[in-house]
């Protein structure tokens, strides 16, 4: 969706500011937010993608001026609420109202093996790829009202495949409860005056994940299509 999680060639926000990758939380309760996410993901009422999608369907207002964590929390409790396992009314007072549902959470005893293990995303191969590594493609121009993992800077815009993953779980389907529907996908490589334009730097590119169904065949340059 076109929404305020989509800032990519935004201005107007200032500037990146890098961090030592080894710095994961500034606060406390950062910690506790990022705990709590994965203990409440554990009855299975939502998957990874609707996760992401419930954060990004934030008010633009809230998600903009809410800190990374902030904007977890707040999906989250979108999650619990959407699922019945607690009322808005408890996420209100902050207090259980009633007995609730039981439902297994994660322990912290279990923590460890879980995020080793992770979740994988990847499925048997149902037909060939269509594009191979080094193959022109071009992607699609969609707004789509749901999730989506095409950002909205590289619609429209010719790059080079670099990699092919293996087919993955579609994350526009599986988001809104469609189920899986996996496609190939790939890894592809745009010159970022492609993106921005001629004030972008001669030597910068990009690189996205993109699903086959963001993907249609591109044009070499220099071959008599793509004059």
């Amino acid at each position: 969706m076109n929404g305020a999680a989509d800032l990519g060639g935004m201005m107007g926000f200032g500037p990146v500011v890098p961090e030592p990758e080894d710095e994961r939380f500034h606060a406390d309760w950062e910690r506790r937010a990022l705990a709590l996410t994965l203990a409440a993901a554990r009855p299975g009422r939502w998957n990874i993608d609707q996760s992401r999608h419930a954060r990004e369907t934030l008010h633009p207002a809230v998600y903009l001026t809410s800190s990374y964590y902030a904007i977890w929390v707040q999906g989250l409790e979108r999650l619990l609420v959407s699922s019945g396992l607690v009322s808005a009314e408890e996420i209100a007072q902050r207090r259980a109202l009633g007995p609730g549902e039981p439902a297994r959470v994660l322990t912290a005893a279990e923590v460890p093996a879980v995020l080793a293990t992770g979740t994988r995303a990847d499925r048997p191969e149902h037909r060939p790829a269509a594009f191979a590594v080094g193959e022109p493609v071009r992607t699609v121009v969609r707004n789509p009202t749901g999730h989506t993992r095409l950002p909205r800077y590289a619609r429209g815009k010719a790059g080079v495949v670099e990699r092919v993953h293996g087919v993955h779980v579609l994350p526009d389907a599986h988001a809104h409860g469609l189920g899986e529907q996996p496609e190939w996908l790939y890894t592809v490589r745009f010159d970022g005056r492609e993106l921005w334009g001629a004030d972008a730097a001669a030597d910068l590119t990009v690189t996205i994940d993109a699903w086959e169904s963001y993907l249609e065949p591109g044009t070499r340059e220099g071959s008599p299509s793509s004059a």
